[in-house]
């Protein structure tokens, strides 16, 4: 049994979320409950694959072994019920690779591409980047949690001239596990009028219970014909620094047009440790999962219980996925800037800035949980100390 309580010291590592807060802020022994990545060891089957990789001793070019792709194929079909062949996978080194390399290769400068407000930063960083039109769509935050506005998204469809979409599939930062019927109803407007879905679910294995995940591509009839799903098992077994992706991509055409792209940007060597990370994770990691998702909603349950307890003035978005947490500060009256130097000069506490996922996120903090409980105690303090 995993023990995720275990106090791992990251400092000095060359951790993003542990060693670049000094010289991002300035401030020394800050706590950080930001980056989206977790405090706790990979399971014990890829560290033993990583193991066997050095104890070789030969770190050359690796091929793709037919292996890797069953172990994809069978994952996805018991945790998700999406059939998927081995045709119809492609790798990159992440998933905003593979997301800009098909945002390349699916549109053409100025086309205008949607995505929601608030969600995950690069999306929008990505579309600029590659000029093209940035066009959002505000959730409406309803009895606790986001909904999509379908008449607001039809309107931009249908005036704004949409190319393609950009979906997060469980959402990030709002938690939201978007139900069938949700994206049923996304899918059906975007065939409507000729829009293509890049839809990243790379928190498709995060999901709390009594809620399901579903992949855009089984939304819907066809849905795949005019979509393509990028995810990866880097977020759910705490590997991001492999940076390994998959890419699934049903219709010919998008997969040739992907491709091509792909070739092009010579994208398409995957390296040894992720090669290997992948495969193990998807073969052994079942139990660590598990165990997992049980220590991450009790981390967040006790988080919804000391704000309600101690941060009342807050609003905190119950998450139904991811291990992040949505938090609305606006009833203490802080502007944006106000509000971090306090979290982080006055609390020594890291949160990422709720006005970096859009412009609805004035006022608002996104929160990590996936740390040993300890930490978490420590950080939560840490804000209160901050506020008041």
């Amino acid at each position: 049994m995993t023990d995720f309580n275990e106090p791992i010291n990251r400092i000095g590592t060359n951790s993003v979320k542990w060693d670049t807060i000094l010289k991002t802020y300035n401030e020394k022994e800050l706590l950080p409950l930001w980056i989206a990545d977790m405090d706790f060891k990979a399971p014990h089957g890829v560290l033993k694959a990583y193991q066997d990789v050095i104890d070789h001793g030969v770190i050359g070019y690796a091929d793709t072994p037919e292996s890797l792709y069953e172990s994809i194929i069978d994952w996805e079909q018991r945790h998700h019920q999406l059939t998927v062949e081995k045709s119809e996978i492609l790798f990159f080194s992440g998933v905003l690779a593979g997301i800009t390399t098909a945002l390349q290769a699916l549109t053409e400068p100025n086309d205008a591409i949607l995505i929601h407000d608030p969600v995950y930063p690069p999306f929008a960083n990505i579309i600029t980047t590659n000029r093209r039109k940035l066009i959002r769509s505000r959730l409406i935050e309803e009895d606790g949690h986001f909904i999509m506005d379908l008449a607001d998204i039809e309107e931009k469809f249908k005036h704004e001239k949409i190319k393609l979409m950009i979906l997060c599939n469980p959402h990030n930062p709002g938690g939201r596990v978007w139900t069938k019927n949700e994206l049923n109803q996304l899918g059906e407007l975007c065939k409507k009028y000729g829009v293509l879905v890049l839809s990243d679910e790379i928190h498709q294995d995060l999901v709390f219970a009594p809620h399901e995940m579903t992949s855009f591509f089984a939304a819907g009839d066809s849905f795949s014909d005019f979509s393509v799903q990028f995810t990866s098992m880097t977020k759910t077994f705490n590997l991001a620094g492999i940076k390994n992706s998959i890419v699934f991509v049903k219709n010919e055409r998008l997969k040739k047009q992907l491709t091509r792209k792909q070739e092009e940007n010579f994208q398409q060597e995957i390296n040894t440790f992720g090669l290997a990370g992948m495969e193990a994770a998807y073969r052994t990691g079942d139990t660590w999962l598990k165990e997992l998702l049980d220590y991450l909603q009790g981390n967040v349950a006790y988080t919804l219980d000391f704000f309600q307890k101690h941060l009342s003035k807050a609003a905190i978005m119950k998450p139904e996925g991811t291990y992040l947490l949505w938090v609305d500060f606006s009833d203490y009256g802080f502007s944006d800037e106000e509000l971090e130097n306090l979290l982080v000069h006055k609390g020594k506490v890291v949160l990422n800035t709720g006005v970096s996922y859009g412009p609805s996120g004035k006022q608002h903090m996104r929160l990590n949980v996936a740390c040993p409980r300890k930490t978490l105690e420590e950080g939560l303090q840490h804000i209160v100390t901050a506020l008041n």
